[in-house]
């Protein structure tokens, strides 16, 4: 299975890069709106949870190889793991991020900067590694070569982090980076990465948060990271309740959006686990999305896993077709090669 989907912008070859699934409380990712709304467009399993992307961007430009968040990486215990339903070790490296690296021909050494839109675990934990074989468990900077980016804000933020806050930030995954001098601290509301690549802040989720912006020869593509998780968030209010400042993502998104429907941006969603992506439209209904890009993926669903997430949960991810138990040969839906596996 690729893990890999590859867009031209403007000059700039831009992959999105499958970093692994995890599954998330749907109360807590849809905050106040209302589990019947909700459930419609993505349904939880048996424990309330849905299934989520890890999904990070690599953008090959002039001045290197530039990666847009890291995943979750591979320091974390078993039983966190099955807590969050993480899906994310490599069949070849250490991830699935160094397994979708591989697949593009790089290796984690290529990458000359990696962005963290903001220090939460699931998108600057593969900022560091520890080795399988290390038995100090000595925790390393995973892309040697790399400059990292992240917002001073941010960064003072998850140092003082408070009660309600302090489940999101593990130390390990950036206090090396300021140990080993590769950690370069973004001032202000906005910044240039490299040419055609820019930081926003885009306060709400964290105070500090920040969106990525790729603009080349006229065209643009936003990630938006927790902004705008998943295409099911397109909506104004549809806000997580994990944001710090939810009417500040409110704020965050109407601004986004203003400026990505004038100029035709495409988006990249970093947690729908079936939409990569598409183009920002206005619709009925508000922002709305157009040209979707949808994730390629297989799945085997036997009866132990029908059993823990329940036959509606199967139904509604493999959107149909499917009664009782999911066959190993039969073809998803979404799936253009080959047999489920």
């Amino acid at each position: 299975m690729s893990r890999v989907t590859t867009m031209q912008v403007g000059k700039l070859r831009v992959h999105a890069l499958e970093a692994g699934i995890q599954h998330l409380d749907g109360g807590a990712m849809f905050g106040v709106v209302p589990k019947p709304l909700w459930e419609k467009r993505i349904a939880p399993d048996a424990r309330n949870r849905i299934r989520l992307a890890m999904r990070t961007l690599l953008i090959e430009h002039d001045d290197g190889l530039v990666l847009v968040d890291s995943g979750l990486g591979n320091k974390e215990t078993q039983k966190f793991l099955d807590i969050y339903g993480i899906e994310n070790a490599g069949a070849d490296g250490r991830t699935a991020l160094e397994d979708a690296l591989a697949e593009l021909g790089h290796k984690p050494e290529d990458v000359k900067v990696v962005v963290s839109t903001h220090l939460h675990f699931d998108h600057a934990g593969g900022n560091t590694f520890i080795a399988p074989d290390d038995a100090e468990r000595r925790v390393q900077p995973t892309f040697a070569n790399a400059r990292y980016v992240a917002h001073r804000r941010e960064y003072a933020y998850a140092a003082h982090a408070n009660e309600r806050t302090t489940a999101s930030y593990f130390p390990h995954n950036y206090a090396p980076l300021i140990e080993s001098g590769q950690m370069q601290m973004i001032d202000g509301p906005a910044g240039t990465i490299v040419p055609g690549v820019r930081v926003m802040v885009t306060p709400g989720h964290t105070p500090w948060h920040m969106a990525v912006l790729l603009e080349s020869a006229g065209e643009g593509l936003l990630f938006p990271a927790d902004t705008v998780p998943t295409a099911h968030h397109l909506p104004l209010p549809w806000i997580m309740g994990y944001d710090v400042e939810p009417l500040r993502t409110l704020e965050s998104k109407r601004a986004l959006y203003y400026r990505g429907m004038a100029e035709g941006w495409r988006v990249v969603f970093e947690h729908d686990a079936d939409t990569v992506g598409g183009r920002m439209v206005s619709g009925e209904k508000g922002t709305e999305l157009a040209e979707r890009m949808v994730a390629r993926r297989r799945r085997r669903h036997d009866r132990r896993r029908l059993e823990e997430v329940g036959p509606a949960w199967c139904r509604q991810t493999c959107r149909g077709g499917v009664s009782a138990i999911c066959s190993t040969t039969e073809r998803h839906p979404l799936d253009r090669g080959g047999p489920v596996h």
